[in-house]
């Protein structure tokens, strides 16, 4: 399950084109649930790209820098040794 909250977000369709109406000071929020895939891989020179996929096809991508990537591999490592959801 994919749910996406846009604050502020209004389009235009026009001539069958969608256009950004408004100021440019959007935000969004986007949590996906019932994960069915997961992949990693490289991207570009000097990053790793996280694939998340769930069982209705929805997909989410996030582009790390090594740095980042290793403080989501380390933060999961101390949540496994200090959790029950591991378990």
């Amino acid at each position: 399950m994919l749910t996406l909250d846009i604050d502020q977000f209004m389009l235009e369709l026009k001539d069958g084109a969608f256009k950004n109406v408004g100021p440019s000071n959007k935000q969004a929020t986007v949590k996906m649930y019932d994960v069915e895939g997961v992949d990693v891989r490289e991207y570009g020179d000097k990053r790793v790209k996280l694939a998340f996929e769930d069982e209705q096809g929805s997909e989410i991508e996030v582009a790390l820098f090594p740095e980042q990537a290793s403080a989501v591999a380390d933060g999961l490592q101390l949540l496994e040794s200090e959790s029950e959801v591991f378990e």
